[in-house]
């Protein structure tokens, strides 16, 4: 996890807009480097740094003697860069995972390189022997990236967008900041006066289609045949795979727990494959929530059961609501269900920064886009629809649950890891029957919770344990944290101000007060930007008018139960 920044061809004096550069800082809190491109005096690279893989060669942008025309400047982590220089027999001079894109490219091409890299990245690579610029970003957008262009030919790129918006350029006053689409790269010509031209956008891999680099993997052969026996043992393969090359890291590994299925099981696993690696420190796992809080009592149950390192993290309504300002700020959006689940990782992670060496966090995020995980997945009209759903989920993850992970970590110098989101694991499971992956028996996941059924991993209670969304979940069943913010937030919009709000907010109009109040945040950090946000997150087929699970007739149900 780092904070990538780079400019080509700007008019402005490159001291003063590097000073952009700086609002990416949280990024990479062990390192900063500034550098000119030799021969493109309006051109350079930023680069803040979280040192993770090779303490003493990591910084960027980096650069080997092989290829002194490259220049490369990323933040990710490529999982197979070792399986791969063995395989292509490439001499690395560094242990740097990102030099692997370097070699790959001198190789293949940047289609070959992209289709090959087994992780999460974002990047930016310079090649002034052959005058062109190459942007990347990962099949899910795990990593953020965004750029801004100008007719002219002027590029400014950013892990986030708070380190563009306030760049100046002499054609324009108000620059277009945009996210980088994930799954594509786009190849830009760089011309002698240091601007560039796009030539091409190209997607490169769709989430359903199994990676190239699975043909170089070392994961043992899987199964043919949907035979239910044979798919969980795909799925355990896989999995079990998909936490263990995530062990690659200098730092000390901790696991986020919030009682739920998903982030047990990455904690069960994790802290399985961290004895086998035998590594000499105890896995720390955390929780938060306020007392009362369902998740709390879960996650203890299963810290208890794998013997983690536990720790709980308590806050109160008030804590809650003063962080709403700092984490629209970090987030860079509006959307409502984000925010209200922001509060927690955001304060957890704060936690996690403080009081404890842990940096490299993993979690459960995208299980539920990917397994079909949501209580509305109950009532899709068919599988199918089903299916359909869950790989919009996917294709927006960059936008919601993704970016939710990714800033409120990186808003303490912390590196997230998303082991569901392995390119191997959920290409498979996106291949398998749409019937397969449908919630069954009133039990969504169901496919998912069978196939770690005789495993003894967690215990059986929170093996079959219902959806709780985590911002619910971090609070009492009597009194939901987004009641919570609703009844602080009713006194703070009066309705007078409501009524004139299509006025006010054209885009994505706020139709509650919460939403105006989020809205109202984040046009006081980012004036003129809610076109960031393309619709806000919403349960498909049902009429519910809030995004939390618990005003859902399932989950009623379910409590009534």
């Amino acid at each position: 996890m780092c904070g990538i920044w780079a400019l080509f061809g700007s008019d402005d004096c490159l001291s003063v807009q590097c000073l952009s550069a700086m609002k990416i800082a949280h990024r990479g809190p062990d390192a900063f480097r500034f550098e000119n491109v030799n021969g493109y005096t309006n051109c350079c690279f930023g680069f803040h740094r979280l040192a993770v893989v090779d303490q003493l060669f990591g910084m960027q942008p980096i650069r080997v003697k092989k290829y002194p025309y490259l220049w490369l400047c990323y933040n990710g982590e490529i999982y197979n860069h070792k399986k791969l220089q063995h395989h292509f027999e490439f001499e690395y001079q560094t242990k740097v995972d990102g030099e692997i894109i370097l070699h790959l490219y001198d190789k293949g091409g940047i289609e070959q390189t992209v289709c090959m890299l087994d992780g999460v990245f974002a990047f930016i690579l310079l090649d002034t022997a052959n005058k062109k610029v190459f942007l990347g970003r990962d099949t899910y957008g795990v990593r953020p990236l965004f750029k801004a262009v100008t007719e002219d030919g002027f590029l400014a790129v950013c892990s986030e967008a708070k380190g563009l918006i306030n760049l100046k350029h002499s054609m324009t006053p108000f620059l277009k900041v945009e996210p980088f689409l994930p799954g594509h790269y786009e190849v830009l010509d760089l011309k002698p006066n240091g601007k560039v031209a796009s030539v091409e956008m190209v997607k490169y891999h769709h989430c359903r289609d199994e990676p190239l680099h699975a043909l170089y993997d070392s994961v043992e052969k899987l199964f043919p045949g949907f035979e239910i026996e044979t798919v969980k043992n795909n799925l355990r393969i896989l999995f079990d795979n998909a936490i263990k090359k995530r062990l690659m890291t200098d730092r000390r590994i901790g696991c986020l727990l919030s009682g739920g299925l998903d982030s047990s099981l990455v904690a069960a696993i994790l802290l399985k494959q961290l004895k086998e690696a035998q590594v000499q420190y105890p896995l720390q796992t955390f929780a938060i929530g306020m007392e009362d809080s369902p998740d709390l009592l879960a996650a203890r149950k299963v810290a208890n059961h794998i013997g983690s390192e536990h720790h709980e993290v308590l806050f109160n309504s008030e804590e809650g609501i003063q962080v709403l300002d700092e984490v629209i700020f970090s987030l860079e959006t509006y959307d409502i269900t984000t925010v209200r689940a922001s509060v927690g990782m955001y304060l957890i992670s704060k936690y996690i920064r403080k009081n404890t060496d842990s940096v490299v966090i993993f979690s459960g995020e995208g299980s539920d886009e990917l397994t079909q995980g949501y209580i509305y997945f109950h009532k899709a009209p068919s599988p199918e629809k089903a299916e359909e759903e869950s790989e919009r989920l996917l294709k927006e993850l960059y936008l919601f649950d993704v970016l939710r992970a990714d800033r409120t970590t990186a808003a303490h110098g912390l590196e997230l890891r998303v082991p569901f989101l392995d390119h191997r694991f959920s290409s498979y499971y996106l291949s398998l029957p749409p019937d397969m992956r449908i919630p069954k028996n009133g039990i969504e996941k169901h496919l998912l919770r069978e196939t770690f059924e005789d495993s003894n991993l967690i215990p059986k209670e929170i093996l079959w344990r219902p959806k709780e969304a985590f911002s619910d979940g971090i609070t009492s069943v009597k009194n939901s944290w987004f009641r919570i913010l609703q009844e602080y937030i009713d006194h703070q919009v009066d309705d007078a101000v409501m009524a004139s709000a299509a006025q006010k907010f054209a885009v994505n109009t706020p139709k509650t007060k919460e939403a105006y109040y989020y809205r109202q945040i984040f046009e006081r950090h980012y004036p003129g930007r809610a076109d960031w946000l393309p619709h806000y997150w919403m349960p498909r087929w049902t009429s519910a008018t809030d995004p939390s699970a618990r005003t859902l007739s399932h989950y009623k149900a379910a409590a009534k139960a």
